[in-house]
């Protein structure tokens, strides 16, 4: 019991501090309505599948847990920055399992599997948001996060290939991809130069050492260059 307050007795009438119920009544409401839109989604997604003729029922073991992930990293990512990184990892992770459910559901595998590639890729490209406060590392995770932004390019070209919008077979297409993944690297090694860092110089050198090689190799395949020893 909360001890009465002196300034706010009134004759031999004592009153008290009012509690509010407001932040547990917040948390239930983004709860329900999380919950609420996964179970949709859901529905949505099955009987879609039932109305095309070629449903799965046992994906429903993928799908609805996925959707209950997704919801709960959702509710997380809501409360503030304490926990919004742990949310939004939670989030992508349901979204993940949602999607195979899905595919999965609609016995799409064979020609929707590239979307297993563009959506954790999609998830570690949008982590950038939460950016270190060390240049070294800050440089690092920016490179991650461009170098999925090419797995999420990636990942839609066989897409494109798997329905049959391109044809990649008998192509030199995947060579740019390196020599864009070396660049990335490349020009975000020699970003860290710009630092007052003891070590910039170094650190910029072993950097782009990789992404250099990248862009070598790319060219070399593109062009068909012997290798020799």
């Amino acid at each position: 019991m909360v001890p009465p307050d002196p300034a706010r007795h009134s004759g031999s009438v004592t009153t008290y501090p009012q509690t509010s119920s407001t932040p547990t009544a917040s948390s239930a409401v983004r709860w329900l309505a999380a919950l609420g839109v996964a179970m949709l989604g859901s529905a949505v997604v099955t009987a879609t599948a039932q109305a095309s003729g070629d449903f799965r029922w046992w994906a429903l073991f993928v799908l609805i847990p996925g959707a209950v992930i997704t919801a709960t990293g959702v509710v997380v990512l809501t409360r503030g920055r304490a926990g919004s990184l742990a949310g939004y990892l939670v989030a992508c992770l349901g979204a993940l399992v949602f999607a195979t459910g899905a595919i999965l559901m609609f016995g799409s595998m064979p020609r929707m599997w590239p979307l297993l590639i563009v959506l954790p890729a999609l998830a570690i490209a949008g982590s950038y948001a939460w950016r270190p406060e060390d240049p070294l590392a800050r440089a690092f995770h920016r490179t991650i996060a461009l170098l999925a932004l090419a797995a999420v390019a990636l990942g839609i070209t066989f897409l494109a290939d798997r329905l049959g919008a391109i044809e990649l077979s008998g192509t030199q297409w995947w060579p740019w991809y390196m020599i864009v993944g070396g660049g990335i690297v490349v020009a975000n090694g020699a970003e860290l130069v710009r630092h007052r860092m003891a070590y910039r110089v170094s650190a910029a050198v072993l950097t782009a050492g990789p992404g250099i090689v990248a862009i070598l190799l790319g060219i070399r395949f593109l062009r068909d260059w012997p290798i020799t020893w």
